[in-house]
């Protein structure tokens, strides 16, 4: 934990953004529509203020946290645009619980400083895998709510409520397609730039990273594959996409969570 070396604009930044969230999150029976997008999209605004200067400050860091928090920042905006193109989409209370406890986590873990021999190709890199994670992310969302209401459908609770389900279906494999593009550009760049993408000499090497990284991609292939060749849907797609996911997120998120809090060291 590295909260004593976060600035006081850091701390009050974090604080005001994770406040914006929890209104948007918690003050929509109280407040009118508009003050609660309005909530949300100060919180989104903040927060991405707030990355870059982690990010691109005097002394910038990265690490789980951070990585966690992209993640969720992009997976706001794209809420931001569905909600308009699809009003009965109902994700905003989740989204925002996430985009609080994120923004929380990044002060609290900022990470490591990065290394000032890195390779320009360092930026694309992580822009390219944090890119993929927030849109896997939103695929993630997405079919847990597609399953909440495929249940409530079969209950007959309130079949008409919500998004219909062959559209957010259709939503979801779309962020899945995309972030596979993504996801296989981060490999290729990983691939042919890994060893001089942190300023070291030494060739790229399998380590955990790159072993859940290859995983997480053969699953996902399998996935699409299956989808578009055999017509996988339903639960089965489903926890297809909820394991490639999990490997995924071990792939750098959890091998930088071990080599900071449990090892106390540098990647």
């Amino acid at each position: 934990m590295i909260l004593a070396s976060a600035s006081p604009l850091v701390l009050t930044l974090a604080l005001v953004v994770a406040l914006a969230y929890s209104v948007s999150a918690l003050g929509a029976e109280r407040l009118g529509g508009g003050a609660v997008r309005g909530a949300v999209w100060l919180a989104w605004l903040l927060h991405g203020a707030l990355l870059a200067l982690g990010l691109f400050g005097q002394e910038p860091r990265f690490g789980f946290a951070p990585a966690l928090s992209v993640t969720a920042w992009l997976i706001a905006a794209v809420y931001a645009i569905e909600s308009h193109l699809y009003p009965l989409l109902q994700t905003r209370w989740t989204l925002s619980v996430l985009g609080a406890i994120a923004v929380l986590l990044a002060v609290l873990f900022p990470g490591n400083l990065l290394h000032p021999t890195a390779s320009p190709w360092l930026p694309l890199h992580w822009a390219l895998g944090i890119a993929s994670y927030g849109l896997f992310g939103a695929a993630v969302v997405h079919a847990w709510f597609m399953t909440r209401a495929e249940e409530r459908f079969r209950l007959a609770a309130d079949p008409h409520s919500g998004m219909p389900l062959l559209t957010m279906e259709r939503l979801t494999f779309r962020f899945v397609a995309a972030g596979f593009l993504l996801l296989t550009a981060t490999l290729l760049v990983g691939t042919l730039f890994g060893n001089q993408l942190y300023g070291s000499t030494v060739r790229l090497k399998l380590d955990h990273k790159t072993a859940f990284s290859v995983l997480s991609w053969l699953t996902f292939a399998v996935l699409l594959v299956g989808r578009a060749r055999f017509g996988w849907r339903g639960r089965r797609a489903v926890r297809v996409l909820y394991m490639g996911s999990g490997l995924l997120l071990l792939a750098y998120v959890g091998s930088r969570f071990v080599m900071e809090i449990i090892l106390g060291r540098s990647p």
